[in-house]
């Protein structure tokens, strides 16, 4: 079960309506694909099992991409680890054009028992090109050797210079559809392919999605709603914190920072408007950040994320030390619980103070809730860009950064 409390009041008022309106004109209108995702997945799951059983003896699935190509496949891949089968291949992300770190992960797989996925929507993404260039040198292995089309496939648009440059060579193409945008496409092939092929239950996955869908559209999740009013129209408080209580959701943090920045920092005219996201991880995060939160400018709303049952029961010991006995618990008190109560009583304190406060709460961190939650976030950024009256869905001011690099270092 997925259940989303808000600790603060929006009543619904003539601006509710009209953004349901809104986007149901956007969702009718095709021109966002990432709404149809969960529920368009048969036939790129069947793709998938038709070209994973020619594989052999592989271990290591190696993602080769940067930002939306690769965010939400490790938010997805570190909630959901927990679940993998220990003899389905690791997952492995180079997405960072860090040669220590690329020498790192490449000194710890063998190319025969790898597969690398090149994943890039325009097919020209400068870091995920660049990165590949230093795979294929480092294992000494090139688009015309026959052994190529074996180790590496390619994730990208139809038609794009990277789909073409997989036809000339042999590789295997999947696509992202053009309607998707990077940062929403972890629903898509760039996230399906090798979370499939790792052993992530992918359909229970698309059914938490398209769960979250249909209450959405059927109107069940008045929430999103007042979240994003309360986000976006009660003034000064435009900074969104995400509370995590757990590190299984340190990487689903980085997929909302990129998610909520990157959609909605945007210039409307001449007027720079947008939201600031916060990733923080409970309980490490109660001493340090939260002290801003407590006493610091009333500029801040909080998400609290916690999971009910954890993966693990691991019990505190009921033994006492000397001098420090005054932390004593009750026996039988696990570590879950002492972090969910921690997550309780942080969470109470926030409220107190008056900041917009909301509680989610995942029964599991299953494949299921893990799908229904990255759904619900897209679902949310949607509501926020419409209420600020931007395009939510692209990003002119990364572009020009990435001009200025090319006429610098660019033949």
């Amino acid at each position: 079960m997925f259940t989303n409390t808000l600790y603060f009041d929006i009543p619904s008022t003539p601006k509710t309506e009209e953004l349901w309106n809104k986007i149901s004109a956007e969702y009718k209108s095709n021109a966002v694909g990432y709404y149809d995702l969960p529920i368009n997945g048969e036939k790129l799951l069947l793709d998938i099992g038709t070209w994973g059983a020619g594989l052999r003896n592989i271990k290591n699935i190696v993602v080769i991409g940067v930002g939306g190509s690769s965010l939400g496949t490790k938010a997805l891949y570190s909630m959901l680890f927990c679940e993998k089968k220990s003899d389905m291949p690791n997952l492995y992300f180079l997405e960072n054009i860090d040669p220590v770190s690329i020498k790192k992960t490449l000194q710890n797989i063998k190319l025969d028992e790898s597969i690398f996925l090149l994943i890039s929507k325009s097919g020209t993404t400068l870091d995920t090109i660049s990165i590949a260039k230093i795979v294929m040198v480092h294992f000494d292995i090139f688009p015309h050797d026959k052994y190529f089309s074996r180790r590496f496939a390619v994730i990208t648009d139809n038609g794009s210079a990277l789909n073409k440059f997989a036809n000339e060579y042999g590789l295997k193409s999947f696509f992202i559809p053009k309607n998707v945008g990077g940062r929403f496409s972890v629903l898509s092939a760039a996230g399906i392919v090798p979370l499939t092929l790792c052993g992530i239950d992918t359909i229970k996955l698309l059914e938490g999605a398209a769960e979250c869908r249909s209450n959405f559209f059927g109107r069940k999740l008045d929430t999103l709603f007042k979240k994003a009013l309360a986000y976006t129209v009660k003034s000064g408080q435009n900074i969104n914190i995400l509370f995590s209580y757990s590190d299984i959701f340190r990487d689903f943090n980085a997929w909302f920072v990129q998610l909520w920045a990157e959609s909605l920092g945007k210039k409307r005219g001449e007027e720079r408007i947008g939201l600031t996201p916060v990733g923080l991880i409970g309980a490490i995060d109660q001493h340090s950040f939260l002290q801003l939160v407590m006493e610091g400018p009333k500029d801040k709303s909080v998400t609290f994320i916690r999971v009910e049952n954890m993966a693990d029961d691991m019990q505190i010991p009921d033994i006492s030390l000397k001098y420090i006995e005054k932390v004593n618990l009750k026996r039988g008190v696990s570590a879950a619980a002492l972090l969910n109560e921690q997550a309780v009583a942080t969470m109470k304190s926030v409220v107190n103070e008056g900041v917009i406060t909301d509680e989610i709460v995942l029964t599991t961190a299953d494949a299921y809730h893990a799908g229904y939650l990255i759904y619900y976030f897209e679902l949310l950024t949607s509501l926020c860009g419409l209420l600020l009256e931007i395009n939510t869905y692209n990003q002119p001011g990364v572009e020009i950064g990435k001009r200025i690099l090319l006429n610098k270092l660019g033949k």
